[in-house]
């Protein structure tokens, strides 16, 4: 064998074994840490990575479970159920020679709170704050939140860390998640955990598998907008390469005006128009334009360093102080930063200085875009200054037709809004984490497809409930809250009809509940502080229907029944109590009435008895359908029961 050869043979033998003796990190997700609390009365599943073909054991509670990693390096252990559990186990994960331990895990109730900017809202936003973050200590409440993250495919690591709950840990918290918690902790008096996955301005399909999406025609459409969407994409970050950028923007023609003497002091400029700045330049137009003024300043500030500051412009400058350039910006951000240029103390020994800047508006707006306070001259040493505002001199050295920019940058595959993005990342590497249901506090970002919308929910429940393989666990549905301004004249609200595919939802998903927001929200914030009392009403909601608490009256009146009986309408409801009412003691309101379905009317309405009332407009002999709250801000929706727990948005001519 020659010695080429056997070197070769020895670094691939030396490469080999090195291969073969490299051992696999054990690997869990982070959903398992200390603090955790583990869900009781339900079998424990404990999964992670290993290396392929190694023993892996787990001891939980005197409980031990042997497996054996996969040829994939994946293992996964189911151990009995645990009953509640206040004084913090010690769990232990071992693979060969490798050892994981988390400690002070308790035993209690988990719920999964899940949706966008509404259930993301800190406890540090929410009313009352300082009072309800230094009332926080509960070592009995864990939490956990889900840091963000996008991937186009499902993941098995999730970003998370398990806090005790206190003043230190719960500002940046879920408010509606923690006051739900809170709620559960006071009346169970058990370990409550609490895992917080949402994001700010996404739509439900984000949060939603694509083979559930692809197995319905309504759902499957949105994936077909999306795949449109990425063509779009492509086509984007392929014309939009360093080399053909340029096609977008005007190209700077070169500095003919300062050849010709524009900057120096002097030049004749007494034929050029006047402006006032700060002002733009005409919005026709993108091009080369100049601009002077002679300063004559203040004797304290002759001689001294003084700094020059315009303000932004838009989009380039050359800035001249007789004849010679002090500053120059044409960086692509140039457009929105303050200029600020020194003036050495030798450019400022006469009392006169003449200012010329050439400004390039490449696309879009052009010209000094700042205020008039942003505009001046300034002595370094002593503060003094001299404003640059007003009349200056202006002319166009060349102007340009309107370039047009930049195209719109599409949404992409990594992007938070696309399908399942957020599932992949944010939920799937939950799953199967024990819990006993999920909260969902969203619909915003859908409110424009609400039709859509009414399959979509139901498709992301059912499609949770499958993966998680627990049944149908519970599913809380936050009603969206009122908000715009109230509606003078009576007719549609795409809210309101988010609000109905909110609520047919909860009539037709087994094991959902509805929480009614409408009195709740703020018309000039999407997100209304008071996160307490919807932490309450998801609360009682979860004593009533998961905890058999049934006599607590959990929701608001419901419609049971309706009659069209002459000129009025009269309905018949559930969830009364001890009868209707309303919250403020006067007449029911936010009733409208139909008797064509094309114009509405503000109509009348009274309780009639226990659970019955009737709808009327004195100009309508013939009414065919009433609707109730039916507006993005419905005025004055008082219909409440004996819990005062109000009435869901309804309508009698869809059920």
């Amino acid at each position: 064998m020659s010695r080429t050869l056997s070197l070769l043979w020895v670094m691939s033998f030396s490469l080999a074994s090195l291969v073969s003796n490299t051992v696999r990190a054990l690997e869990m997700p982070d959903i398992f840490a200390s603090h955790m609390v583990l869900q009781r009365d339900q079998p424990i599943h404990v999964w992670g990575k290993a290396q392929p073909g190694s023993i892996v054991k787990i001891t939980l509670a005197q409980q031990t479970q042997d497996t054996h990693a996969d040829d994939m390096g994946k293992w996964q252990v189911t151990l009995p159920a645990l009953s509640v559990n206040t004084q913090g186990l010690v769990m232990q994960v071992r693979a060969d020679d490798q050892v994981r331990v988390y400690s002070d895990i308790l035993v209690g109730e988990v719920w999964l709170c899940s949706g966008q900017s509404n259930m993301e809202w800190k406890v540090v936003n929410a009313n009352h704050s300082r009072e309800e973050i230094a009332a926080a200590t509960d070592p009995m409440i864990r939490l956990c939140t889900v840091k963000r993250a996008v991937a186009d495919k499902p993941q098995d690591q999730v970003d998370a860390i398990w806090e005790v709950c206190s003043p230190k840990t719960v500002p940046e918290f879920s408010a509606v998640g923690y006051f739900f918690g809170r709620y559960l902790r006071q009346e169970l008096n058990v370990p409550v955990g609490l895992v917080h996955a949402s994001w700010g301005g996404t739509p439900a399909e984000a949060w939603t598998s694509q083979q559930a999406m692809a197995a319905n025609p309504i759902t499957q459409a949105i994936i077909k907008r999306w795949d449109a969407i990425l063509a779009q994409y492509a086509n984007w970050k392929q014309t939009n390469q360093p080399q053909s950028i340029k096609k977008f923007y005007n190209q700077d023609p070169g500095n003919v005006g300062f050849e010709k003497g524009y900057a120096q002091s002097d030049f004749n400029d007494s034929a050029w128009e006047n402006v006032r700045l700060p002002a733009l330049l005409d919005r026709d137009y993108d091009g080369v334009a100049w601009y002077r003024r002679t300063v004559r300043l203040p004797l304290k500030m002759q001689g001294k360093t003084l700094i020059l500051h315009f303000g932004p412009i838009d989009d380039c400058d050359v800035t001249y102080v007789n004849g010679a350039i002090v500053g120059r910006m044409n960086d692509s951000g140039a457009w929105s930063q303050s200029r600020q240029y020194t003036l050495a103390d030798s450019m400022t020994q006469t009392g006169e200085l003449t200012l010329a800047v050439r400004v390039f508006d490449r696309f879009s707006s052009g010209g000094f875009k700042g205020d008039a306070s942003q505009m001046y001259l300034q002595c370094q040493s002593t503060g003094q200054s001299v404003s640059l505002s007003g009349v200056w001199k202006y002319k166009w050295e060349k102007r340009m037709s309107k370039a047009p920019g930049k195209p719109k940058k599409p949404r992409g595959p990594k992007d938070p809004h696309r399908p399942a993005n957020l599932f992949n990342a944010m939920i799937h590497p939950l799953i199967p984490f024990g819990i006993r249901g999920a909260i969902w506090y969203q619909g915003e970002s859908n409110v424009e497809r609400a039709s859509e919308y009414r399959t979509l929910l139901p498709v992301m429940i059912n499609d949770w409930r499958t993966r998680w393989q627990q049944g149908n666990f519970p599913f809380g549905i936050v009603q969206l809250a009122n908000f715009h301004q109230v509606q003078k004249q009576p007719g549609d609200s795409p809210w309101a009809r988010l609000r109905d595919a909110q609520w047919q939802t909860s009539r037709t998903v087994t094991n959902t509940g509805l929480i009614v927001t409408i009195d709740l929200g703020d018309a000039r914030n999407i997100h209304p502080a008071n996160k307490q009392d919807v932490g309450r009403r998801l609360g009682v909601w979860a004593m009533s229907q998961v905890y058999g608490r049934k006599s607590i009256l959990y929701c608001g009146p419901v419609l049971q029944s309706y009659k069209i009986d002459g000129d009025r309408i009269r309905l018949t409801f559930d969830h009364v109590g001890e009868g209707l009412k309303t919250i403020d003691g006067h007449v029911p309101g936010a009733w409208t009435i139909t008797e064509d379905m094309k114009r509405w009317y503000w109509a009348k309405a009274r309780i009639t008895g226990c659970n019955t009332m009737e709808v009327w407009f004195d100009k309508l002999s013939h009414p065919i359908a009433a609707r109730y709250a039916w507006a993005d801000n419905p005025d004055n929706p008082n219909l409440t029961n004996s819990a005062m727990i109000p009435a869901s948005p309804f309508r009698t001519d869809e059920r």
